[in-house]
C-alpha cells in the first residue's frame, strides 16, 4: 500500500497558510494603495482648482492696460507648459498672450471645467493633455481664457504610485522567498514520517515515527502515533503467540492421534463399517492438521523473516517453470493454459521460493474455477521498469463485494470446489512480504483478472 505523496501542488497546510496570508497581504496592500492614490488624486485635483480660482480672482481686480501688464508680468513667474492664458475681444480674436484660440469644448461662463484635451497647438509651452481652464469676461468686454495643467501635480501622485508599487514588490519577492523556506521544514519532516509509516503500512510494526527536539506539534502527534504503535505490537504479538502456541501444541497430538487410527484402520478388516468410518476419520483429521500447517505457514510469512533470503531474479524462467508444471492441470480439466512473455523483463527483487507459491496458488484456482474449454493465461509485461505479472481466466469471476474477503483466513466464495479457503491468504502474505500489491478485477468478457505488480513499495525490503 502506497501513502499519498505529500510534497504535491499545494496540499500541504503550510503551504496553504502561508499562500493565503501572502494573498491576504496583497489584496490589503493593493486596497489600502488604491485609497492613497484616489485620497491624494482627490486632494491635489482640488488644490488645482484652487490655484486657478485664486488667479482668475486676482486679475478680476485690473482692468484695461492694467490687465495687460498683469498678465505679462505673470508670465515671468509661471510655468511653462503648466499655466497660460489668452486675451480675446469680443469677437473671440486673440489679442495677447500665448493661447491664440479658445479652448473647444470651453463654456463662457466664468466657471472652472475640466477639460481632457486642453490646447491644440504645436507649441511645447502650452498645456496640451487634461486640464482645469475658465473663461472670465472682463469690464471692458473682452474675454480672458486661464488654463493650468493637471500633469504636473498629478505627478506627484505617478510618484506616489510607483513608490508604493516598488514597496510592494520588494515586499513580494522577500515573501515568496520566505514562503517556500518555511514549507520546506515541515515538508522535510513529513517525508521522514511518511518513510517509516510505508514501512508500518507493510507490516514492519518496528518501525516508529521519528521524533525532533523542538517538541512541536508534529512530535505531539508522532509521539501519540507511536505510544499506538507500541500497544499495537504488544497486541499483536500476544495474539500470534497464543495462535502459534495452539498450531504447535494441538499439532503433535493430532499427528499421534492420525498415527493410532491409521494402526486401527491397519487392523480393521477391508471393507467392513469399522474400517470405513476409520477412514473418515483419517481424512477429517489430515484435514485438520492442513489447516494448522496453513496458518503456520501465513504466520512464518507475516513474521517478515524470509527476507533475508531476497535476490535478484528473472521472472522469466519462474514464469515458464510455473507454465510447464500446471499445463498437464490444465489439459486434465480441459481447460487451455497459454504463456504470454516478451522476449526480456525487468528483473525483480524476492524469494523465488515464495514467489513461485504465490503465483502457483493464483494459477491453480483459475484453473479449478474455470469450466472445461475454457482458457486461463499467464501473462507479463514491462510496467515502466519492472513486472507485471497477470492471471486471466474464463471462469465465474470474483464479486466486488468480495474481492477483499477473498484474502481472509478460512474465507471461501463457495464450497463446490472444497479447500480451507488459507491459499489467497497465502498469497497476500507473500505479495506484503516482498512490498508488492496485488489487484483484483473481472474480465469485460467475463472471468477473474489478477494482477500482481512487482514494484516494491518499501524503503529497503532486505
Amino acid at each position: 500500500m502506497s501513502l499519498p505523496n505529500p510534497s504535491k501542488g499545494w496540499r500541504s497546510s503550510s503551504s496553504r497558510l502561508l499562500a493565503l496570508y501572502s494573498f491576504l497581504f496583497v489584496a490589503w496592500s493593493c486596497i489600502l494603495m488604491g485609497v492613497l492614490y484616489y485620497e491624494v488624486s482627490d486632494y491635489l485635483g482640488n488644490l488645482a482648482r484652487h490655484s486657478l480660482m485664486q488667479r482668475q480672482h486676482l486679475f478680476a481686480r485690473f482692468e484695461g492696460e492694467q490687465l495687460d501688464e498683469a498678465l505679462a508680468t505673470s508670465m515671468t513667474f509661471d510655468m511653462r507648459a503648466v499655466d497660460a492664458y489668452g486675451l480675446f475681444d469680443e469677437q473671440h480674436k486673440p489679442l495677447s498672450g500665448p493661447i491664440q484660440s479658445i479652448p473647444q469644448g470651453l463654456p463662457l461662463d466664468g466657471q472652472i471645467h475640466a477639460l481632457s484635451s486642453c490646447i491644440d497647438s504645436d507649441d511645447p509651452n502650452l498645456p496640451q493633455d487634461s486640464c482645469d481652464a475658465v473663461a472670465t469676461q472682463t469690464p471692458d468686454g473682452r474675454w480672458l481664457v486661464l488654463v493650468r495643467d493637471n500633469g504636473s501635480l498629478f505627478a506627484v501622485t505617478r510618484i506616489i504610485l510607483h513608490a508604493l508599487i516598488w514597496g510592494l514588490s520588494l515586499t513580494i519577492i522577500p515573501g515568496i522567498a520566505g514562503w517556500h523556506l518555511l514549507r520546506r521544514r515541515p515538508l522535510q519532516r513529513i517525508r521522514a514520517i511518511q518513510a517509516s509509516a510505508e514501512a508500518i503500512v507493510a507490516g514492519d510494526l518496528t518501525y516508529r515515527l521519528p521524533l525532533s527536539n523542538r517538541r512541536d506539534e508534529l512530535d505531539m502527534l508522532a509521539a501519540i502515533v507511536n505510544a499506538m504503535l507500541d500497544r499495537i505490537e504488544l497486541l499483536m504479538h500476544e495474539v500470534k503467540g497464543v495462535c502459534d502456541n495452539i498450531a504447535h501444541d494441538l499439532r503433535t497430538p493430532l499427528t499421534r492421534l492420525r498415527a493410532q487410527l491409521y494402526r486401527m484402520r491397519q487392523q480393521a478388516v477391508e471393507g467392513s463399517p469399522e474400517a470405513l468410518q476409520l477412514d473418515e476419520v483419517i481424512g477429517e483429521t489430515d484435514t485438520l492438521m492442513a489447516r494448522f500447517r496453513g496458518l503456520l505457514r501465513i504466520s512464518e510469512l507475516e513474521d517478515h523473516q524470509r527476507r533475508s533470503g531476497f535476490l535478484q531474479l528473472d521472472p522469466l524462467p519462474l514464469l515458464q517453470e510455473l507454465y510447464d508444471f500446471y499445463l498437464p492441470l490444465a489439459e486434465e480439466g480441459q481447460v487451455t493454459l497459454k504463456l504470454e512473455t516478451p522476449a526480456a523483463l525487468p528483473g525483480l527483487t524476492g524469494d523465488r521460493a515464495l514467489l513461485f507459491e504465490a503465483l502457483a496458488n493464483l494459477l491453480s484456482n483459475s484453473i479449478k474455477f474455470t469450466p472445461p474449454g475454457g482458457e486461463v493465461i499467464l501473462r507479463a509485461t514491462d510496467d515502466n521498469g519492472s513486472p507485471r505479472i497477470e492471471v486471466l481466466d474464463t471462469g465465474p469471476g470474483i464479486p466486488e463485494a468480495e474481492r477483499v474477503a477473498v484474502f481472509q483466513r478460512f474465507y471461501r466464495v463457495d464450497d463446490k470446489h472444497g479447500g480451507f479457503g488459507l491459499g489467497l491468504s497465502i498469497v497476500a502474505a507473500i505479495v506484503s512480504l516482498h512490498g508488492f500489491s496485488l489487484e483484483v478485477n473481472n474480465r469485460e468478457s467475463g472471468g477473474a483478472w489478477l494482477t500482481l505488480h512487482c514494484r516494491q513499495s518499501l524503503i529497503n525490503p532486505g
